[in-house]
């Protein structure tokens, strides 16, 4: 997805005129270029910080080098280069298709037939690489953009060549988690070859079959050590023998799933190498010479023709602070609005967010001038599968606007701006951009979950609109550095630490039980480490098992379990499995201590386990409101305006919406307020102290700082809010 110049943006750069931005990253921008002969290009830009640190512009320098050595249909040719430029860049031919993992992600798992052609070509390109003495060092599903005629391997960033030093410390783990090979992982930087990328292309191809990395998800440190230890999970390929094979009694040459145990040997000596696995691949999947193959399904060729018509309908080359014309004839004011740019000091305001703009109307006669009205924007899920959450948001934050317009002494009137992403990552950059280009927002509420906030995070930074979050959680949110974000609430993770201090209590601590279900993902994850660590510390070492995404059949792990006498039972993952969960224990006549964390504080979890449910202990980051003393005037208030209790989260929003009017209150001047990226600071160095806890964060990167956890029970078929979680023995 494409997105609009901004006004500090370049016009051109090497011969490019710049017509969209692509994405942007920690070392720079990828802009949508157009040469003067036509042909598109994507333009890598470093960032100017980095541009003058000889580690940066020497790995940049390395990136063009090795890029201009690949000569393959199924790799992305650079070009034009100039890494000894003062903003080093990089053009690559235009590739207007999704990555892999979008398509993976939005379609699901590609067919058999699929995986092996797209096996077939990446293994080519593959063999390009080695053979000009590279490796790529980073295969992953985000790195393969997908064509009709073929896919295209990109991002040459950390390659290097097999024979030189790298640049990089020895002991730095370089490459993705989840996706590098064992010596990768490990930083056995003397050990890696071409058969490390045989490896990261064995998980990228296990990813496009199953839907799911093969070692799993979560924090990078649990990816490392799955890589190094544990077998791929590769459960949802069927098997694939191919017809015509010369060896049938070899089923590693003609079966997906035994191809890919192959790539994925823990000893780079056991895996193919480029040559053998295209060769294996090449048997049902040649193509006539002239001809065509028809590889993907044709959800995912709508797909890319939706996007290729997106991408190639150019968009007007938008004026930028480097190329407006000084001398340039206005078009006719009583044809359109105008942006007037009349000084300097106007086009420094542009630059931060406020620009300055002046209507006139059809009769050239100046309007007369209006007090300006600052907004709140809210990002969240309106109208998709979480929308109980994103409205309650929503409805709080406007009930805190509302408030503050009553005001008598206020210093500036404040409205509320929506923007509805469904609760999804495709519809999320597209509610971000609405906000980000709107002037007059100085801060955004949201989005409802982690998916969408990933989605969003890179663009709200780049904007330096300062993004709060009440209920998105995920670790993976402040995995970067990013610079406007305010994470109001604990992490998933943190949610787990009650956990331990809630059982020791209950001396219930003496053997737990813990079970991590993978349908569950991340969040699975994050929450099984922290209460495996937690328990391990507090010498009550966890019984842990875990079970592959999609399981039904809850009982043999139960059963398991429980033979090997647990004393209490955590379960990491969601409300149907746990409602599965508790369903099995219930019938075995388990009833010692249950517990989990906020994802089962659902309706479902109810429904579902009905009696079984009774007594399970919960954790979240978010209050019941009514049963909050201090929150009375808040519920009151709420119930005026909207004629019904609040949900879960709205006093979360009113608390976060709250603290962005005290930094605005107090750091306003003369009646204007601070710009965003002043804001943004302002807020991470804030404390405030809510109805629904005290915020505080850490300035560096703006997580949460303070405690803010809360337990409920279920109790009568409903969940009762028991209060602050525990937080010492």
């Amino acid at each position: 997805m494409s997105e609009p110049l901004l006004p500090t943006d370049p016009a051109s750069i090497g011969g490019h005129r710049l017509l969209a931005r692509l994405g942007a990253g920690g070392m720079g921008v990828v802009y949508l270029g157009r040469t003067e002969s036509g042909s598109l290009a994507a333009v890598k830009v470093i960032q100017s910080e980095f541009a003058d640190e000889p580690e940066f512009r020497a790995r940049f320098r390395r990136e063009v080098e090795a890029a201009r050595r690949v000569s393959s249909p199924w790799a992305v040719p650079v070009t034009a280069a100039d890494p000894d430029a003062a903003a080093p860049w990089l053009a690559t031919a235009f590739v207007p298709g999704p990555s892999l993992e979008e398509a993976v992600r939005r379609h699901g798992p590609l067919p058999v037939r699929s995986v092996r052609v797209l096996g077939r070509m990446l293994a080519a390109a593959l063999s390009e690489v080695h053979a000009a003495g590279l490796i790529h060092r980073d295969v992953k599903p985000a790195n393969v953009l997908l064509a009709v005629d073929g896919p295209r391997l990109i991002d040459f960033g950390i390659a290097r060549a097999a024979d030189e030093t790298a640049i990089t410390s020895t002991d730095l783990v370089i490459g993705t988690p989840g996706f590098l090979s064992p010596e990768q992982a490990e930083a056995r930087g003397a050990e890696m070859g071409p058969a490390s990328d045989i490896f990261s292309l064995g998980g990228l191809l296990a990813y496009a079959a199953t839907g799911h990395p093969p070692f799993g998800t979560g924090t990078a440190d649990a990816l490392l050590y799955r890589t190094v230890h544990d077998e791929p999970d590769l459960s949802g390929i069927e098997a694939d023998r191919s017809e015509g094979s010369d060896d049938p009694d070899n089923p590693e040459d003609s079966e997906l799933p035994a191809l890919l145990r192959r790539c994925l040997a823990k000893d780079p000596a056991d895996r193919p190498t480029a040559e053998h696995l295209g060769a294996v691949l090449l048997i049902e999947d040649a193509v006539p010479e002239g001809g065509r193959i028809d590889w993907l399904p044709e959800d995912v060729v709508r797909s890319i023709a939706d996007r290729s018509a997106e991408m190639l309908a150019l968009p007007d080359i938008e004026p930028t602070v480097s190329d407006a014309p000084a001398d340039e004839e206005p078009a006719s004011p009583s044809r359109r609005r105008l942006l007037v740019l009349a000084s300097g000091a106007a086009l420094a305001l542009a630059a931060g967010g406020t620009a300055a703009w002046a209507v006139l109307r059809d009769d050239d006669t100046p309007a007369k001038p209006t007090a300006r009205r600052w907004a709140i924007g809210v990002q969240a899920d309106l109208s998709g599968a979480q929308r109980t959450a994103g409205r309650a948001q929503e409805q709080g934050a406007r009930l805190a606007v509302e408030q503050f317009n009553a005001r008598r002494n206020k210093p500036f009137e404040l409205t509320l701006k929506t923007a509805d992403d469904g609760g999804t990552a495709g519809r999320a950059p597209a509610a971000a951009r609405k906000l980000i280009q709107d002037a007059d927002v100085l801060a955004v509420l949201g989005p409802t979950n982690d998916q969408t906030a990933h989605a969003v995070l890179g663009a709200y930074d780049e904007a330096r609109l300062p993004l709060l979050c009440v209920s998105a959680g995920g670790l993976v949110l402040t995995r970067n550095e990013y610079r406007s974000f305010v994470h109001c609430r604990p992490s998933d993770a943190a949610l787990s630490l009650p956990m331990t201090v809630y059982l020791l209590r209950q001396n219930a601590a003496l053997r737990p039980g813990l079970l991590q279900d993978r349908t569950a993902q991340t969040y699975a994850q994050e929450t099984a480490s922290i209460n495996a660590m937690m328990l391990r510390q507090m010498g009550s070492p966890a019984y842990p098992r875990v079970i592959p995404a999609g399981t039904d059949d809850m009982g043999p792990v139960v059963a398991d379990m429980l033979r090997a006498g647990i004393s209490s039972f955590i379960y990491a993952g969601y409300a149907p499995g746990a409602a599965t969960v508790a369903r099995e224990l219930a019938a075995a006549g388990f009833d010692k201590p249950r517990l989990s964390s906020q994802a089962v504080i659902d309706p479902a979890f109810l429904e579902q386990a009905k009696e079984a449910a009774e007594g399970w202990v919960l954790t979240s980051s978010f209050v019941d409101p009514a049963a909050v003393p201090g929150s009375a005037p808040f519920t009151a208030a709420f119930r005026k305006r909207y004629g019904a209790a609040p949900g879960y989260y709205a006093a979360e929003a009113y608390d976060a919406v709250n603290l962005v009017l005290q930094e605005l209150v107090k750091a306003t001047k003369a009646g204007r307020p601070p710009r965003r990226q002043e804001l943004a600071g302002l807020l991470r160095k804030s404390r405030y102290k809510g109805i629904t806890k005290e915020f505080s964060f850490k300035p560096e990167d703006g997580t949460f700082a303070g405690w803010g956890i809360f337990l409920h029970q279920v109790e009568g078929g409903r969940f009762r809010f028991l209060g602050a979680a525990p937080s010492e023995v």
